[in-house]
């Protein structure tokens, strides 16, 4: 992206978190600029509003003020007119955030100028069965509602991997791994390796690890609900429960984000955030090493 390509920028806004201070110094540096400003609903946006309404098109640079759910809404926002997304952390910095609040206006700048690096997404294309398609950045989840169980049938190309009981089956990309699918004790899938994860949800007896997927392969879940019924969520808004039936694969390149090369990678993240916390005996050493040193 040139500066010349970008003729807008388009917010979007956590409902809840402390924005004022990036919107003014954004607002500030657009104003200098030139840039006009508009503000994008999203899914969970509420009614706050901090610029002038707008839609989502080619030639914006679309940025999100909040955290990682702001940041997916962007993404899903973009994706129809190929903008790519810049997230900005208004809190702790997330796995999809490029840039703390308080430096967001240069990071726009830098944005604006070309010098950025894109971070082009894989995401994971969806079919249920006689309805129409979707997509997740992070995770599929079918989950029971309510009492009793929910079965699934999970299949890779065709071969029967298990047919499971229990509270419901996740379904998530590498980035989405670190998500709903390790808090379940499911693998992380490291920057780069090209693969999808499926996670059972507490099975209720029976014996299946969270499986790791080659992204060419085509994964397919049954679902048996009971009387209950069941739920489904897509990057962890609830949508449609109509289909039994889901398949899905993953598609490469479907959003882009604005990256920096001195971006910490995943795993470097996850221990800043105390998602990865090491061992207490090894914490211990440590503070027995800097008691002597001291």
């Amino acid at each position: 992206m040139t500066a010349s390509s970008v003729q807008r920028l388009a917010l979007l806004v956590h409902p809840a978190r402390p924005v004022e201070n990036a919107v003014a110094a954004l607002t500030q540096w657009a104003d200098q600029s030139g840039m006009p400003v508009v503000q994008i609903r999203a899914a969970g946006s509420g009614n706050r509003q901090v610029a002038e309404l707008g839609e989502p098109r080619a030639g914006d640079l679309l940025v999100a003020l909040g955290g990682d759910g702001t940041v997916l809404s962007a993404l899903r926002a973009s994706a129809a007119v190929g903008a790519p997304v810049l997230g900005a952390a208004c809190g702790s910095l997330g796995a999809l955030t490029a840039v703390r609040a308080d430096g967001l206006a240069g990071a726009v700048e830098r944005a604006v100028n070309g010098d950025w690096q894109p971070w082009h997404l894989p995401v994971l294309a969806i079919q249920p069965d006689a309805a129409a398609p979707e997509w997740a950045v992070n995770d599929f989840v079918a989950v029971r509602h309510g009492a009793g169980q929910l079965v699934a049938n999970v299949s890779v190309d065709g071969e029967l991997y298990v047919r499971l009981a229990g509270d419901g089956v996740i379904v998530a990309t590498g980035l989405g791994s670190t998500g709903y699918s390790m808090a379940a004790g499911g693998p992380i899938l490291a920057d780069g390796a090209d693969a999808l994860v499926v996670t059972p949800l507490a099975m209720h007896g029976g014996s299946a690890a969270p499986l790791v997927v080659p992204a060419s392969s085509t994964l397919r879940v049954e679902l048996h609900p009971g009387f209950a019924g069941f739920e489904v969520e897509i990057d962890g808004h609830n949508h449609p429960a109509t289909a039994l039936g889901y398949t899905i694969m993953l598609e490469d390149d479907k959003v882009t984000l604005v990256a920096f090369s001195d971006r910490p990678n995943r795993l470097t993240r996850l221990r800043e955030r105390r998602l990865i916390t090491d061992s207490p005996r090894v914490l211990a050493r440590d503070e027995r090493s800097r008691k002597i040193q001291e």
